[in-house]
C-alpha cells in the first residue's frame, strides 16, 4: 500500500552519518523504515505500464541493496554478550571500574551491524525508562541525553584522533588540545551527556608498532576509569598489540594469554594484563558447514535470505535446493558480507538479462571483489578473504536472443 501511495519512496534521503550524535538517533528511529517493494508474478508484472514495470525494477534494486541484517546463531551470542556487559554496567550503583567487551571478528562478518543493533535496542529501553530524561542531570549541565556513543577510528590512526573522534560525536569543541586535555574532555562529555556505552569501531586500525603509540593502552586505561561500557570492535584484536599474543583454545573456543613476564623495557606488559581482566573478547565468526547443526543454520539464513528477494520467479527454494547451499559455501565460506554482495550481484544480473533467477551458471558470470567493500581498509586487515573464482563466459542458449548479452571482443572463426 506504500508503494503505490508513493511510488518513489523506495528512494534514500541524506546519508546517515552513526558517527554524530544526530546522525545515530537518526539512524536508530528510521533503521527499520524501509519498506521492500511489493512480491509479484511474472504475471502481475506483464499487466504493469512501462513507466511502472521500470519503476518497480528500481523498487527492487533499492530491496536487493538494502536487504537487511540476518541474525545468525553467531551474531546473537555475540549480541547477548555486549548487551550484558552494559547491563551491567548501566545498572550498577557502584563507583568502580566497568568491565568492558572486544567484539573480534575477520571482516564482513557483521561485527558493526551487530553491535550498532544491541546498541540501538538498548538505547530505546534506557530512554523509555527513564522517561527520555538524563536521571543524573546536575543543575547546569546540558540538555543532550546520549545513551551511547559510536565512533570510528580513522585510518592510520593515533590516540589524539581517536579522543578527536570521540569529541566530534557529541560536537565538541577540542581545537589546540593536547593529549591531556582531550582524555579530560571525553570524560566530561560522557558524564555530562550521560553516556553508558561508548563504541569505538575499526579499534586495531590504532597502530602499536611506533613507540609513540604505545600509550594507547593507557588512553584505554584511562576510558575505563570512566562511568562507561567501553566496547571495541575490531579485527585481528588479541594478536593487534591492544592485548599480549593470545591463541583460542580449542575446547573452549576462548582466547588465552600467557603470563606476563616480571622483567621487561615497558610498564605496558602490565597494563595490557590489566585491559585483558576488565575486557571480554567474544569472537563473531563465519558460518561453518560441516555438522548436521552447522548445515542446518546455513540453510535457515539461507532460507531467510530467499524470503527477502524480489525476482518474479517464486525465490522458494532458490539458494536451498540441490547442491546450491554447498555451491554459495564454496564462492563465500560462510561470511555474510561475501554472500550478502554475491546475492546483490546475481540478483541485479537476473532483472537485467530478464532471467528474474538465480542459478549457478548466472552467479558463475561474475566475482565478488574488494571493491565492493570500498568502507573496508585493506590495509588495517579489514577485508575478507574472498574465494577465487574465474568468471565463466555466458552461455547461450539455440534460439535465444542475445543482443543484450556482452561477452568481451568477438572472438575470430578464422582456422
Amino acid at each position: 500500500m506504500t508503494s503505490r501511495q508513493n511510488p518513489l519512496s523506495f528512494l534514500p534521503g541524506p546519508a546517515v552519518d552513526r558517527t554524530t550524535f544526530e546522525g545515530w538517533n537518526r539512524w536508530c528511529q528510521t533503521r527499520k523504515a524501509f519498506v521492500p517493494a511489493p512480491i509479484l508474478t511474472a504475471q502481475e508484472y506483464d499487466r504493469l505500464t512501462t513507466r511502472q514495470q521500470r519503476i518497480h525494477d528500481l523498487h527492487r534494486r533499492a530491496t536487493h541493496s538494502s536487504l537487511p541484517i540476518q541474525a545468525t546463531p553467531m551474531s546473537e551470542n555475540v549480541a547477548n554478550a555486549v548487551l550484558a556487559r552494559i547491563d551491567d554496567g548501566a545498572y550498577s550503583h557502584k563507583a568502580g571500574t566497568r568491565g568492558g567487551i572486544m567484539v573480534n571478528g575477520d571482516g564482513a562478518q557483521g561485527k558493526t551491524e551487530t553491535v550498532c543493533e544491541a546498541l540501538a535496542s538498548f538505547q530505546e529501553e534506557w530512554l523509555a525508562l527513564n522517561n527520555y530524561a538524563n536521571p543524573d542531570a546536575m543543575p547546569g549541565t546540558r540538555d543532550l541525553i546520549a545513551p551511547v556513543a559510536y565512533v570510528r577510528c580513522p585510518v592510520k590512526a593515533t590516540p589524539i584522533s581517536a579522543c578527536q573522534r570521540i569529541l566530534d560525536y557529541y560536537g565538541e569543541d577540542y581545537k589546540g588540545m593536547r593529549l591531556e586535555d582531550l582524555v579530560r574532555t571525553v570524560k566530561t562529555a560522557v558524564v555530562e551527556h550521560a553516556t553508558k556505552a561508548l563504541v569505538i569501531d575499526d579499534i586495531t586500525r590504532l597502530k602499536l608498532h611506533r613507540e609513540a603509540d604505545q600509550d594507547v593502552l593507557d588512553l584505554i586505561r584511562e576510558m575505563m576509569s570512566m562511568p562507561v561500557t567501553l566496547i571495541l570492535v575490531g579485527v585481528g584484536i588479541p594478536t593487534s598489540g591492544l592485548l599480549r599474543e593470545g591463541r583460542r583454545d580449542p575446547k573452549t573456543q576462548e582466547w588465552i594469554y600467557p603470563q606476563v613476564k616480571d622483567r621487561g623495557r615497558s610498564p605496558n606488559d602490565h597494563a595490557a594484563s590489566q585491559h585483558e581482566r576488565r575486557f571480554q573478547v567474544v569472537d563473531l565468526d563465519p558460518f561453518k558447514y560441516t555438522t548436521p547443526a552447522e548445515m542446518e543454520a546455513w540453510m535457515n539464513h539461507l532460507e531467510r535470505l530467499e524470503g527477502e528477494l524480489r525476482l518474479l520467479n517464486s525465490t522458494v527454494g532458490m539458494l536451498t535446493d540441490g547442491d546450491m547451499p554447498e555451491y554459495l559455501f564454496s564462492r563465500t565460506k560462510g561470511v555474510v558480507g561475501i554472500l550478502e554482495k554475491l546475492i546483490q550481484h546475481g540478483c541485479r544480473r537476473a532483472i537485467s538479462d530478464k532471467s528474474e533467477r538465480l542459478t549457478k551458471d548466472l552467479l558463475n558470470q561474475f566475482t565478488v571483489t574488494p571493491d565492493d567493500m570500498p568502507d573496508l581498509d585493506a590495509e588495517s586487515g579489514e577485508q575478507p578473504h574472498i574465494p577465487p573464482h574465474d568468471p565463466t563466459p555466458k552461455k547461450n542458449s539455440r534460439g535465444r536472443n542475445t543482443v543484450f548479452d556482452d561477452d568481451g571482443p568477438a572472438e575470430s572463426n578464422a582456422g
